[in-house]
């Protein structure tokens, strides 16, 4: 049995595409409205979400044999919640400069949709390894689509790709304010949603 034909390796797949959690379960998306104007920030974010969602759905299945069901949903919280600080220390220690201006989101992890829905989903009722790689998969998923997000983003926003003014920007490029704000992380967000879902029609399937 190949890694694609597993359990792990079907689950990772999955939450790549056909069970995305942005563009296909719409759960997670705060955090594409408020860090994704930079792509250094939306990199950073993407990489403590998948830290902590792929590490905690592991955990919890390593002792679901041994949590009761009547605290089940407390002991995942302080689990997720012990992974999202290590990942903000991480953050606050390696990158400072980013940690002060996207710290309160990184925080609010503990809440995302993504990381409670695969823990309940998928690490409640399976063994650790295809748990840990349900959870990088629904990272990866989420970074996906972040990720294009924030390049359109901070080119037409800032002129800058990683914070590196672009040749455009000296010349000829006009910065487009609108991008840097709120409302177009909504109008990218909603762009990129109806792309994938006109693809998916296009392939026969069933759009989110």
């Amino acid at each position: 049995m190949g890694f694609l034909d597993s359990p792990g390796g079907k689950a990772l797949v999955l939450n790549l595409w056909r069970e995305n959690p942005v563009f296909r379960q719409v759960i997670g998306i705060c955090s594409t409205l408020a860090v994704t104007n930079l792509l250094k920030n939306t990199v950073l974010m993407c990489a403590a979400l998948t830290f902590a969602t792929a590490l905690s759905c592991a955990t919890i299945a390593v002792l679901r044999a041994y949590t009761p069901k009547q605290v089940r949903m407390m002991v995942q919280v302080l689990i997720i919640a012990a992974y999202v600080i290590v990942a903000g220390f991480a953050m606050r220690a390696w990158f400072p400069e980013v940690h002060k201006l996207i710290g309160p989101y990184v925080g609010l992890i503990i809440t995302n949709c993504i990381l409670m829905g695969r823990c309940e989903a998928f690490a409640a009722k399976n063994p650790a390894w295809p748990s840990f790689l349900d959870g990088a998969g629904a990272g990866l998923g989420y970074s996906l689509v972040l990720i294009p997000i924030a390049v359109v983003r901070e080119v037409m926003g800032f002129g800058t790709l990683f914070g590196v003014a672009l040749p455009a920007r000296e010349l000829w490029w006009h910065q487009w304010t609108i991008m840097i704000m709120p409302t177009g992380a909504f109008f990218m967000l909603a762009l990129l949603v109806w792309l994938c879902n006109h693809w998916v029609r296009r392939q026969g399937g069933t759009p989110a």
